[in-house]
C-alpha cells in the first residue's frame, strides 16, 4: 500500500493518495504496527492533507505526530524535533503564531544542544522561527528585528555550510530579503506615524 500512495501521491492524484494512505494507517493501527512505520505513514498523510487544502487536518496530524515521537523517542531524538519543525510550520500556515512561537522557543535550544548549530534541521527551525515573527500582521518592530537578525545569521551559515548554490540557501536568502522588506516597510511606517502625531503635537500647541 505505500508504494501505489507514494505512486499516486508522484503522480499529483492527492485524492487517491489519501484514500489509500488513510485505509494504510488504519490497518497498521489495526494490526499493532511497530511505531516506526505509523509515524511513517501519518507523516506522509499530513503532506497529502496539505497539497489538498485541508490545513486543519493536517496540522492536526502534526499535532498528534509531535505528541507520539515525543512520548516513544524523548524530546531529544531528531524524529521529535523534526515533528516539532513541522508542527510549527502548520500553524503558521494556519496563522497561529503565538503556538507556533511557543514551540519554536522550546525546540530550538534543544535542537543546538543536540544536534548543533550547523545542523540543517537546527537552521531550518531558526528559518521557521524567523518566518512565523515576520508573517504575523501583528508582529512588532522588535519582531521584525529579531527576524532579520536570525535569517542574516541562518544565512551566513547555510552558506558556509552548504555553498551559496545549494536550495536551502537560496530559500533562506529569499526569506532574508522578505523579513528586511517587512521591516524596511514597518520603519518607514512608523516613522510617518511619528512624524505625523509631532505635528499633531505642534499644532495643538500653537492653538
Amino acid at each position: 500500500m505505500t508504494t501505489l500512495g507514494n505512486g499516486l501521491y508522484a503522480a499529483s492524484h492527492f485524492e487517491d493518495a489519501l484514500s489509500v494512505r488513510e485505509a494504510e494507517l488504519a490497518m497498521l493501527r489495526r494490526l499493532g504496527a511497530p511505531d516506526y512505520q505509523i509515524v511513517v505513514v501519518q507523516s506522509n498523510l499530513a503532506n497529502t492533507y496539505e497539497l489538498l487544502g485541508r490545513e486543519e487536518e493536517s496540522m492536526h496530524m502534526r499535532e498528534d505526530l509531535y505528541s507520539r515521537t515525543s512520548d516513544i523517542w524523548g524530546e531529544e531524538d531528531r524524529e521529535t524535533l523534526l515533528e516539532a519543525n513541522n508542527y510549527a510550520m502548520s500553524l503558521g500556515d494556519l496563522r497561529r503564531f503565538e503556538e507556533a512561537k511557543a514551540l519554536l522557543r522550546k525546540s530550538m535550544p534543544v535542537a543546538r544542544r543536540v544536534l548543533g548549530q550547523d545542523d540543517h534541521l537546527t537552521l531550518r527551525m531558526r528559518w521557521t522561527y524567523a518566518e512565523v515573527l515576520y508573517t504575523d500582521d501583528g508582529a512588532t518592530l522588535d519582531d521584525l528585528r529579531e527576524a532579520v537578525a536570525t535569517l542574516e545569521d541562518v544565512e551566513r551559515t547555510a552558506r558556509r555550510v552548504f555553498g551559496g548554490a545549494h536550495p536551502a540557501t537560496l530559500q533562506i536568502e529569499k526569506g532574508f530579503r522578505d523579513a528586511r522588506g517587512a521591516l524596511r516597510a514597518r520603519e518607514a511606517s512608523s516613522g510617518v506615524a511619528t512624524r505625523t502625531r509631532a505635528a499633531r503635537a505642534r499644532r495643538s500647541e500653537e492653538e
